[in-house]
């Protein structure tokens, strides 16, 4: 009798044994070397019909001021999702989405989501999946998908409507007695300056970024060629066959004559180079600059220095002395951020999550309030009707409802911004003339393949 109860004893641990081994552990035997390669594991915690499936994915995020927003939105509809887990990876400081997601792609572990400027998805194209038959398109805002629909297929997911022009703090304007607008001049934004110095302010905040300087403001140039896209669009391709002079280019010299003008008001003038994107941030935040060239993504953490919700808006760079002239009215407004889902490394159920994710972004109110309250953006589809709360955001909304906008220039070749920003950083710190400047940027332009 003892000995059975021992026997007994045994085969009970066996068994129990057996059953803690059989609900503990993850059969990777099944994994698909795709899957080990991204990262992105599936892991079936119950049984073979995968009900409980983890699905893990990652989302290369390219707005590095909203990772904490985007990380806190993986959470939620992870919440929401239980067999999906999100994680959001940042794009490093100064390097661009499109050499991050190449270098991603060269090592086989593209993420499943990849949030990129516009002009980088025609060239990941054979890389990204097929959107156009999803529920959102028909809710897209007019014109939202035009630069993503690459032969008659939808290839990337609208994500951010964004504006740039001069950050005003109201509170240091009234105290010098300017209107920001009733500014539509080069001459009248200069006035501006001087009474903001008179009140004992800094006038103007330049950032020597090379995607501010050649990515956001010379732009402004080839947006004010014309208020026909197609023109705009032609005078690119003419500076590609090197048939444009820019020294006898209106727009341009009108936009350069601002800047001289602005160089000489900038707080940094004496060190041009050495400011920083988030010196910027606390200058124009904490009431110790009137301007400061730049867009509303740096709202959350203008807002940290402020700490008010109210008192800033946009008014736009003039480019010549009559207000009538075209872009003296308006902002850059436009999708600046689109997001890709990856069919390459990134398995069906993968891809499937991801799709999920973004549909969960439009249509679910914790998405709806991660991209307008959370995030402060500005979202490219009709039926989310969440107004703006920062005030760059409803500056933005006031330019867009009147009309007063000018195209946002988001698919220029991807390395502008590196190449001819490192020609405007030159001209912003005096090391080259205007000269000079236009001979590299016609160089530049005439090198794009």
């Amino acid at each position: 009798m003892k000995g059975f109860k021992h026997l007994s004893l045994l085969m009970a641990l066996v068994l129990m044994i057996g059953a803690m081994v059989g609900c503990g552990s993850k059969d990777t035997a099944g994994t698909s070397q795709q899957e080990q390669a991204t990262g992105n594991t599936q892991t079936d915690s119950s049984s073979p019909s995968g009900k409980n499936q983890i699905i893990e994915i990652t989302m290369l995020n390219s707005k590095g001021e909203i990772q904490a927003q985007l990380e806190e939105a993986a959470k939620a509809f992870t919440a929401d999702n239980p067999n999906i887990k999100l994680d959001v990876v940042v794009a490093d400081a100064g390097q661009s989405p499109f050499e991050k997601i190449s270098v991603m792609y060269a090592a086989g572990n593209a993420p499943a989501l990849a949030m990129l400027d516009p002009v980088d998805i025609p060239s990941l194209a054979d890389k990204f999946l097929d959107l156009s038959n999803e529920k959102w398109i028909s809710d897209a805002a007019n014109n939202s998908l035009d630069n993503v629909t690459l032969d008659g297929k939808v290839m990337a997911f609208p994500f951010a409507v964004e504006g740039a022009g001069f950050i005003y703090n109201k509170a240091i304007l009234d105290q010098a007695g300017v209107d920001p607008t009733a500014i539509k001049t080069t001459k009248e934004l200069e006035d501006a300056f001087n009474k903001v110095k008179a009140a004992g302010f800094e006038a103007l905040a330049i950032s020597p970024m090379d995607w501010s300087l050649a990515g956001h403001f010379l732009p402004i140039s080839y947006a004010t060629q014309s208020s026909n896209s197609a023109d705009v669009a032609k005078f690119l391709n003419d500076l590609k066959a090197g048939s444009v002079d820019l020294k006898a280019n209106k727009p341009f010299n009108g936009l350069m004559d601002t800047f001289d003008m602005m160089k000489q008001y900038n707080m940094y003038k004496n060190d041009p180079l050495a400011a920083t994107y988030e010196s910027n941030q606390q200058a124009m935040g904490s009431g110790e600059v009137g301007f400061w060239f730049m867009g509303n993504w740096t709202w959350p953490q203008i807002y940290e220095f402020a700490q008010v919700n109210e008192g800033f808006g946009f008014m736009p760079v003039p480019i010549s002395n009559n207000p009538d002239d075209y872009g003296n009215t308006g902002i850059p407004v436009g999708v600046t951020k689109y997001i890709g889902i990856d069919k390459v490394n990134n398995s069906e159920e993968q891809q499937a999550a991801a799709k999920q994710f973004l549909e969960w972004l439009v249509y679910s109110e914790k998405g709806q309030d991660m991209i307008v309250n959370k995030a402060n953006i500005i979202p490219a589809f009709n039926n989310i009707t969440l107004e703006p709360q920062d005030p760059l955001a409803k500056s933005i909304k006031e330019y867009m409802t009147s009309g007063k906008m000018i195209q946002f220039m988001t698919t220029m070749p991807a390395d502008h911004w590196a190449e001819v920003g490192a020609s405007m950083q030159k001209y912003l710190a005096d090391m080259i003339d205007r000269a000079a400047l236009i001979e590299e940027i016609e160089t530049y332009w005439k090198n794009v393949k």
